[in-house]
C-alpha cells in the first residue's frame, strides 16, 4: 500500500501536496478517483486508457487489503488453537514424572521462585543473574562453599536496589568456579512429579519441585512410582 502525501485537488482536479506524510487506503483511492472525475473538464473527459487503469489500481489495493486481513485473521486463529492444545496437554501431565532443563522462572505476586541447580563439584562459588526481558541484569545472587550434587537458592522478587518487581517470566544464567579456581557451570535441570498446573498470560506453566516450569522446558515424560 503506497505512502503518498496527504492531498487536496485544484479546479481542474489536479493534486496538491501538503507536505507531511501518511498511508494511502482503498477508501482515501476511491475518494481521490470521485474527485478527479466531478472536476475534470466536460471537453477533456478521461482517457479510456487512464480510467481503466486507475480502476485497475484500485481493485489491486482493495485486494491486497483483503489479503492482509485475512493473513492476520488466520495467524490469530492458529495462535489461539496453539495455545488451546498446549494447555490441554498440560492438563494431562499431572501426577506425571517429568524431567525438564529450564532456564528461567516467572515471578508473581507474592512467590518466592526457587531455583534450583546441579554441580558435578565442589564450587568455590556460584553466581546465579536474574536478566528481564530486555535481557538486562536486575539482580545478582551468590552462595559460596556449595558441595556437589544439587543446591537451590531463593529470590525474593526484589531487584538490587530492593524493590520488588514485577510479575513476569525472568530468564536465569548460572555460572560458577570450582575451589581449584576453573571455571564451571552447573546444570538447571529438574525432575519431578507434576503437582499441578498454573496459567499466565495464556501459556501453561507445570508445577515440580516448587518451580513452575514451561510446558516447551519438558523434555521427558515417564509414570509415576507410586
Amino acid at each position: 500500500m503506497g505512502i503518498i502525501s496527504p492531498v487536496g485537488v485544484d479546479s481542474n482536479g489536479k493534486a496538491l501536496s501538503t507536505g507531511s506524510m501518511k498511508s494511502l487506503d482503498k477508501d482515501d483511492f476511491l475518494k481521490l478517483l470521485v474527485t478527479k472525475l466531478t472536476y475534470q473538464d466536460p471537453m477533456k473527459p478521461m482517457e479510456d486508457e487512464a480510467f481503466i487503469a486507475e480502476l485497475a489500481q484500485f481493485s489491486s489495493l482493495e485486494q491486497l487489503q483483503n489479503l492482509n486481513n485475512a493473513l492476520v485473521n488466520s495467524q490469530q486463529w492458529d495462535l489461539m488453537q496453539m495455545q488451546t492444545i498446549n494447555n490441554t496437554m498440560a492438563t494431562g501431565l499431572i501426577g506425571k514424572e517429568v524431567k525438564a532443563t529450564y532456564n528461567g522462572v516467572y515471578l508473581g505476586d507474592d512467590n518466592r521462585p526457587m531455583i534450583n541447580y546441579t554441580t558435578t563439584e565442589q564450587a568455590a562459588h556460584i553466581k546465579v543473574e536474574i536478566k528481564n526481558a530486555d535481557g538486562t541484569v536486575i539482580r545478582t545472587l551468590t552462595q559460596n562453599d556449595v558441595p556437589p550434587g544439587q543446591s537451590s537458592v531463593v529470590w525474593d522478587g526484589k531487584d538490587e536496589t530492593g524493590k520488588r518487581v514485577s510479575s513476569g517470566y525472568y530468564t536465569i544464567e548460572i555460572s560458577g568456579e570450582s575451589v581449584g579456581g576453573t571455571k564451571i557451570t552447573p546444570s538447571t535441570f529438574v525432575t519431578g512429579r507434576v503437582n499441578g498446573v498454573v496459567y499466565r498470560e495464556g501459556s501453561a506453566f507445570l508445577q515440580v519441585n516448587g518451580l513452575e516450569i514451561p510446558l516447551s522446558d519438558i523434555s521427558a515424560i515417564n509414570e509415576a512410582n507410586g
